[in-house]
């Protein structure tokens, strides 16, 4: 499952701030850690080469490069794939790429590539999509009809393409037979061959298509798309012609070097995942690290036969944000919050959401289901689908799960129930389907929609996240890094990423409030529920840049998404004009000095446990200094490097603030990670004693390593402090690496160890030379 770290180089001694890596150093082909760039037409390959010598001194092994390949122009994200063949030119190209990649050759660094099997674009002009103006012009004989899932009985034999901006009509088109496109407005389709003499309705309706209302997507769209997105059609990588077109520019550029890993995004999207997985492990060899963008339930497990290193890490995220909130706050928050918003709990939230979701953004993929299962069953296939406890099921299981067939046979009937399970487990393209749309519903019903309606704590709200019930023990926490290290070593951790919807220093700084619930109070304004969200996302947003203007797009976004009173399809301008008066002036949030602290714990406790504990840790662009972001396209604004501040501390210069301590705890641990790998290998927990013992979280890595971090800081405060709570050590002599000259035996008094900052980092002395 994990790929042999290849990197080997010597050493004396780790000084405080690990040196950087020369520029003859080999490539590890397994990353040590990885730093994810969002590219972008102004952000292109050049600048990320740019920033190559500045991130291999902060000591990362690879970047991970958001999609390359030729998507829609402008896009500001690269998931809208154009054409698989090229590497997209508004970036620099392929020779861009390859020069990137050479850089970071030459300075150590391996790049990872984020591919998009799942998916392509609708784009206007819809020429830039080949295959699909193909398969719209020439009909089911095309040869690239087989490249999309199309289901051609469904739409009479025509695709339905809802790119109009209102409903059609027969003389707002025109053909043009000397190009062979059909034109409305701006918009151009292809003519089906011998159809342009005909009149206008007859040739609208001799095409292999039939342009439509946008909003006639959610009820009559016969293909599969992203999510609920009509701009994004699905892919057929389950046809080996279709994954081999797709994959042979990828799969170049890892034969050629140019990528040493790829991310996989949204594998639940596909048919047939671990075959896929398979094909695309045959493909591009052992050496090369594959992890999928897979968002697993708390108590679900990455399936143990793919062929892949783990996932992308929303996992760990969910373990180490739990870890630092407070069960009872976080419980006396929900309360206060229930009372005050009148709004219902979170499971009664999330199955009120997935039925609307299902029934209506979902309404044509339902009813392709329930014609697919035949008479009788409709009732059982929605039942399911909303009862399903996570994304979706895979091929080669047992059945679906039996919590799913329980909770679904009350209101569905157990006939209806039994026979869909039947189904799934005897008809491999029903159960493909039924999988899919299991997995868009539970993205959009709960990342997209609960999620915004359930908001007592938002830092519990996160991709991956369980709201229901935010917080986990250290045991919990120790259990999954255990198991982790065991079953999946190169898997990855993020706390940050392009799509969570909070940065980890947001999260942090919100989470701080189940310490302290009473702080919410009752915010104002008429709608309690945005006066609530409001206060929350400012307090985590704190001082930042043009704080106002981001407050309240984050805050327009959330509403919409939350669908209570505007939505993204249905605005209700009135209600929307009112969004930036909810936003609070920095005067009343009124930050207690002491919260600012719990905050600042939580941050330097995050980062310490993310970077130190088992698995391949991601840092997101800018991350590795504080990095406030909401929500998308917040979160995408352009890079900042702190070149210049962490040149400061490699002279030895002492950290300044918050910042600065993140940064160079970040850089030390990437360092290690990069020259001492070895380090990063096995787990045990370790416990303090005493009476604040339950406040400290503190794990050994056996071959000379020791985190610890404070957890619960502001209640550790109010109780006494640490008194005479102790961390036993393993046995040697332990030096901290943030503080030189610090070193340990034994026992030791959290008082002591902790008096500086809330995190310790210890190494043992005499561990030799690096691996």
């Amino acid at each position: 499952m994990s790929q042999p770290y290849a990197r080997t180089r010597m050493e004396s001694a780790v000084p405080a701030v690990v040196t950087p890596a020369s520029s003859t150093a080999p490539r590890p082909c397994a990353p040590t850690s990885t730093y994810r760039l969002q590219l972008t037409p102004e952000f292109p390959f050049a600048a990320a080469e740019a920033a190559v010598p500045y991130l291999a001194s902060l000591g990362v092994s690879h970047l991970h490069l958001s999609p390359v390949l030729e998507a829609v122009p402008g896009s500001a994200h690269g998931y809208d794939v154009t054409d698989h063949s090229r590497v997209r030119a508004e970036l620099g190209g392929e020779a861009g790429l390859r020069a990137l990649a050479a850089a970071a050759r030459a300075h150590g660094l391996g790049l990872v590539l984020d591919i998009v099997p799942n998916h392509m674009a609708v784009p206007s002009p819809l020429r830039l999509n080949r295959p699909l103006w193909e398969v719209l012009r020439d009909g089911p004989a095309s040869p690239y009809a087989r490249w999309f899932d199309i289901d051609w009985t469904a739409g009479g034999g025509q695709v339905l393409l809802p790119v109009l901006p209102g409903a059609p009509e027969p003389g707002a088109f025109t053909a043009d037979p000397d190009y062979g496109v059909l034109r409305h407005g701006r918009l151009e389709f292809p003519l089906r061959a011998g159809t342009a003499g005909l009149a206008m309705p007859e040739l609208l309706a001799a095409q292999w298509y039939r342009p439509a209302w946008w909003r006639d997507a959610r009820t009559d769209l016969n293909y599969r798309r992203f999510f609920t997105i009509s701009d994004l059609i699905g892919v057929r990588v389950e046809d080996p012609e279709v994954f081999a077109a797709t994959h042979a520019k990828v799969l170049e550029l890892v034969r050629d070097g140019v990528a040493d890993g790829l991310r996989i995004d949204h594998v639940d999207g596909l048919a047939d995942p671990e075959g896929y997985l398979r094909r695309l492990r045959a493909a591009v060899g052992e050496g090369c690290w594959v992890v999928v963008e897979k968002i697993l339930g708390r108590e679900e497990r990455l399936p143990p036969r793919w062929p892949v290193a783990g996932t992308t890490g929303y996992d760990a995220l969910l373990r180490v944000d739990g870890v630092f909130t407070d069960p009872a706050g976080a419980a006396d928050l929900a309360r206060r919050y229930e009372r005050f918003t009148g709004s219902a709990g979170w499971e009664e939230t999330a199955r009120a959401c997935a039925r609307e979701v299902l029934t209506g953004d979902l309404a044509a993929e339902l009813a392709a289901l329930e014609r697919a299962a035949g008479p009788g069953l409709a009732a059982g296939v929605r039942e399911l689908l909303i009862a399903y406890p996570v994304y979706r099921p895979y091929p080669g299981e047992p059945g679906l799960s039996p919590q799913a067939l329980a909770e679904a046979a009350a209101p569905a009937g157990p006939g209806a129930v039994a026979g869909v399970r039947d189904l799934v487990l005897r008809d491999p393209a029903f159960a493909a389907r039924f999988a899919q749309t299991s997995a868009a519903l539970r993205a959009k019903s709960l990342e997209d929609r609960a999620f915004y309606r359930h908001a007592p704590l938002l830092s519990a709200t996160e991709v991956g996240g369980d709201p229901g019930r935010p917080a986990l023990s250290p045991a919990e926490f120790h259990a999954y890094c255990a198991e982790l290290d065991r079953d999946w070593p190169a898997s990855g951790t993020v706390l940050s990423t392009h799509d969570t919807k909070r940065s980890a220093d947001v999260r942090a700084r919100i989470s701080a409030l189940s310490q302290t619930p009473a702080v919410m109070g009752r915010p104002p304004g008429a709608d309690p529920q945005l006066a609530w969200v409001a206060r929350q996302t400012a307090f985590g947003l704190g001082d930042a840049p043009e704080r106002a203007e981001r407050l309240v797009q984050a805050l327009l976004k959330g509403v919409r998404e939350a669908a209570l009173h505007t939505s993204w399809t249905d605005q209700d301008p009135a209600y929307e004009a009112t969004v930036a008066g909810y936003v609070p002036d920095p005067q009343e949030l009124d930050e207690p000095a002491e919260l600012a602290a719990a905050a600042r714990a939580n941050l330097l406790g995050m980062t310490l446990l993310h970077l130190a504990m088992p698995g391949v840790p991601e840092v997101y662009q800018g991350a590795e200094t504080e990095y406030r972001a909401l929500v998308d396209p917040d979160n995408r604004r352009p890079a900042r490097f702190p070149r210049e501040t962490l040149a400061r501390l490699d002279a030895g210069a002492a950290a300044r603030g918050q910042a600065e301590e993140k940064l160079a705890l970040t850089a030390a641990l990437l360092r290690l990670r990069r020259d001492r790998p070895a380090l990063f290998t096995g787990y045990t927990a370790l416990s303090a004693r005493g009476p604040a013992a339950e406040h400290c979280l503190a794990f050994a890595r056996p071959a000379g390593l020791v985190a610890a971090a404070t957890r619960l800081s502001h209640r550790l405060a109010g109780a006494g402090g640490w008194r005479d709570t102790v961390l036993p050590l393993p046995p040697g002599r332990w030096t901290a690496l943030l503080d030189p000259g610090a070193a340990y035996e034994g026992e030791v008094r959290l008082a002591e160890l902790l008096a500086a900052r809330p995190v310790a980092l210890l190494l043992r002395d005499g561990g030799g030379a690096r691996e």
